[in-house]
């Protein structure tokens, strides 16, 4: 399991926020636990220096573009970029060093997959440099997800059915539980283990953690196969879980492994 580092962006600031009240009408109801002045690049060498490869930029909403780029100067295929990727500008990013594009909202309309679509982005990017981001929100005990900075449900849910034909088409799965995005009250364990048990390609999950515990949680509920991203809890984006003995949890962990590896 590794820790995947974040950069969310809004309004060209790097912020963490509460998913659920994110809008496109208006900023009135937006919950905002961080903000800073601090240019994106700032998070992203500091990733780099600590060898956090796989991280996201997430562009929430529009007039994100620069601050994104600003990101990925500052860690060259270091880091995927997601919000508002279509086969049009998805190049532009990977040109200028993202690994991987994310997307969500271009592959469905009227609430189902529209497979032109994704097909039309795996063949500008390839399916090794697509991410597809499966962030969901709980509803009658399915996860489904959620399109337009998770405002808008789709009639499609997580399951194994669905990991198991996406899978075809790239090369990792982002998924936010946006339902506990932000909001710093704990991991859904349901929807990690659901992860771990379907997904035959690398999967991410954000949403919740707050602590080394949690990161645990995620650890054991993944059977070691679903990675974690970590962000309003962080003291770098004012929470109170140091940044540093996270990057010393997944050091720990990345060693384990190797040695897991190689023991017969």
């Amino acid at each position: 399991m590794k820790f995947r580092p974040c950069i969310d962006i809004h309004n060209g600031k790097v912020k963490q926020i509460v998913g659920s009240t994110l809008s496109d009408k208006n900023d009135t109801t937006l919950v905002t636990n961080f903000e800073t002045d601090l240019k994106p690049s700032y998070f992203a060498e500091m990733y780099k220096n600590d060898g956090l490869f796989g991280g996201h930029i997430i562009m929430l909403g529009p007039g994100n573009e620069s601050a994104a780029l600003d990101a990925l100067r500052g860690f060259p295929h270091g880091l995927h970029v997601g919000g508002g990727i279509t086969p049009d500008n998805a190049n532009l990013y990977i040109d200028n060093g993202a690994s991987h594009v994310i997307v969500t909202s271009y592959i469905f309309s009227n609430g189902e997959i529209v497979w032109k679509n994704l097909e039309n982005i795996v063949a500008a990017t390839g399916k090794k440099r697509l991410v597809l981001d499966l962030s969901c929100k709980k509803k009658d005990d399915r996860y489904y997800i959620a399109t337009n900075r998770w405002q808008k449900l789709t009639g499609v849910f997580v399951s194994k059915e669905t990991l198991e034909t996406l899978a075809d088409y790239c090369d990792e799965f982002l998924v936010h539980a946006a339902h506990v995005e932000g909001m710093k009250n704990g991991v859904d364990q349901d929807l990690i283990a659901l992860l771990a048990q379907y997904s035959p390609i690398p999967v991410t999950y954000a949403g919740g953690v707050r602590s080394l515990s949690d990161l645990d949680i995620v650890n054991i509920r993944g059977g070691g196969r679903v990675d974690a991203t970590v962000g309003s809890s962080l003291d770098i984006f004012g929470g109170a879980l140091p940044y540093a003995d996270v990057v010393a949890w997944h050091n720990t962990h990345q060693r384990r492994d190797a040695i897991n590896r190689v023991s017969p």
